[in-house]
């Protein structure tokens, strides 16, 4: 593609409203452009990263025996009525956009768990048929209540998203296992470091499932590893490890009520009490949730941890504290509390007293002591894990990474085929038995904005090969001043496009300095110059973009030695 047709303009200066560095350089090389608030037009540039991404995913996926299909983006509301997952729209757990329309309520979906799970049903129906998994690739909606970070959390974005179907549990845990291999796979071709990790389900459903995360300093979602033996989980779901305790407190006397005014938060507790002895690490954090039988149940955790809920339960929202008055927002407390109650395996083995909650507006407890004042129904692993906690496996200090979450993988199990009409089908011997069902998705979107927060540095974008728009760049220097640099790079372009390679050919009239820094800022992998002094000398120069290397290649040879050298990966 020549430079002087491309729809491209450059920009020497961070746009405004960029809030990362991989995501300012695709707006000044022209590979996105904002029309709205997490809404953006994919620049033919942008788009020709998308497609080198969206041949990877469909070769690795064709490979493992998917098929592609493409399901209309609108469903209709009726559909995620019969999954549950309509009654979940006005939480952050799902947030899809809904709209009315000639022939009732539809649905634009963050993935397609219902359609896909109908449209198999109706074209399975003998166990012969088993197992199958389609995939798409396709434009998803998100309610975003803040965009930011560019393509990395937009309203609307591209995924990959697949779906298999199997006959048993056994079967299913193939299906999963074979689709995670494609996708480690997919990460290896482009490139990107990422590590598979444990997870939390959320609104999707099922049990097992695997988050692929690529670190990043920009990054939104965290992740423990054990450099030891090699656990790795999302700090939400990672379990920590036994903790060494200490000896029980003496009991040493009643717990007091103290009066604290407004203190609801424990920073505000521990700073109205102003006793050198009490920091947050001797209060108890209390937190309201509601469990799988959607009763009510205090969490408790050291006032310097954060709590970590089983996947299947929620916070409490307003209703459920206007619902139970029993459970006080900002003084809640252990003592006396009439509703269940579990804490972490650091309360009961701590070797000092506690200042909790006293359930009573503007007062807490000094002096409380589990197992004399308060009890737990359960104690278990729930505090959100942080750097240097034990790992659960081994007991090796855990490390907490900072990333981006690029793909995300479950096992659905029954989820969906047991509440979807004609999820099912016959048996070998004969019965109706639902499908066993797993979702994979992947952000194809998502990855264009990590490709680029990962391969950059000060002057631009630094594509892997695998990824990058084009695979050269070529630049003809004076071209249209001198005559014989224009015929040498014109042949040059068509030779190495008749080989197959991708160009971009800046054909402008441009400076050296203007032609280089956009060369730069485009990121191709290799930069090819034709000039008149290299051309009297008989050579032209390639240079990586990477590694800044540089090598003179001779003019009758470059074409061949040029695509010979990107059969090498240069990244």
């Amino acid at each position: 593609m020549r430079m002087s047709k491309m729809l491209l303009r450059t920009l020497r200066d961070d746009p405004a409203d960029a809030d990362t560095a991989g995501h300012a350089l695709l707006v000044r090389a022209g590979f996105v452009r904002r029309v709205s608030s997490g809404v953006y037009t994919l620049l033919p540039l942008g788009l020709r990263v998308v497609r080198r991404v969206s041949d990877i995913i469909r070769e690795e996926l064709d490979a493992a025996g998917m098929q592609e299909l493409l399901m209309p983006a609108l469903s209709p509301i009726e559909l995620w009525e019969q999954s549950g997952r309509a009654a979940k729209f006005g939480s952050d757990a799902l947030p899809a956009m809904t709209l009315e329309a000639r022939g009732g309520k539809f649905v634009l979906g963050v993935t397609h768990e219902e359609v896909a799970t109908v449209t198999v049903g109706a074209e399975v129906d003998s166990y012969r048929q088993l197992p199958v998994t389609i995939y798409q690739i396709q434009t998803k909606f998100r309610d975003e209540a803040r965009p930011r970070y560019g393509l990395l959390r937009g309203r609307e974005f591209l995924m990959c998203d697949a779906y298999s179907f199997d006959a048993d549990k056994d079967s299913m845990q193939v299906s999963y296992d074979t689709a995670k291999a494609a996708y480690v796979r997919i990460f290896e071709r482009l490139g990107l470091p990422a590590t598979p990790v444990e997870a939390l389900s959320g609104a999707i459903g099922g049990d097992v499932n695997h988050e692929f995360m690529v670190e990043s300093a920009i990054g939104e979602d965290h992740f423990v590893r054990c450099g030891t033996c090699g656990y790795a989980a999302n700090v939400e779901r990672a379990e920590v490890g036994a903790r060494p305790g200490a000896a029980r407190a003496v009991e040493t006397g009643a717990y007091r009520r103290v009066a604290t005014p407004g203190a609801t938060t424990i920073d505000e507790v521990v700073a109205l009490l102003d006793d050198a002895a009490i920091d947050a690490a001797r209060t108890l954090k209390s937190v309201a949730a509601v469990d799988e039988s959607d009763e009510p149940v205090v969490i408790l955790v050291p006032g310097d941890r954060e709590a970590k809920l089983p996947s299947s339960w929620r916070l409490f929202g307003d209703k459920d504290f206007a619902a139970h008055p029993e459970i006080l927002r900002g003084f809640l407390g252990p003592v006396g509390l009439d509703a269940r109650v579990v804490a972490d395996a650091a309360v009961p083995a701590a070797a000092h007293a506690w200042v909790v909650g006293a359930n009573d507006v503007d007062a807490h407890l000094v002096d409380v002591i589990y197992g004399r004042d308060f009890t737990a129904a359960e104690v278990g692993d729930y505090v959100t894990a942080r750097e240097g906690d034990p790992c659960s496996r081994c007991g090796a200090p855990l490390e907490v990474v900072r990333s981006v979450e690029a793909a995300h993988i479950f096992q659905l199990g029954l989820v969906y085929s047991l509440v979807m009409p004609g999820a099912t089908f016959t048996a070998e011997d004969g019965s109706e038995q639902p499908f066993w069902m797993g979702c994979y998705g992947f952000g194809v979107s998502r990855v264009l904005a990590v490709l680029a927060e990962t391969f950059r540095d000060d002057d631009g974008l630094c594509w892997p090969q695998s990824s990058a728009p084009y695979d050269v760049h070529l630049c003809a220097l004076g071209a249209g001043r001198t005559p014989e640099v224009s015929v040498a790079a014109e042949a040059l372009y068509a030779e190495l496009v008749a080989l197959g390679v991708a160009v971009c050919f800046d054909d402008r009239d441009v400076s050296a300095g203007i032609a280089f820094a956009d060369a730069d800022l485009l990121g191709a992998p290799l930069r090819v110059t034709v000039g008149k002094r290299g051309l009297e000398r008989g050579i032209v120069e390639a240079r990586e973009r990477r590694s800044g290397d540089v090598h003179e290649v001779d003019l009758a040879t470059a074409a061949a030695s040029v695509a010979a050298r990107l059969t090498s990966p240069l990244d």
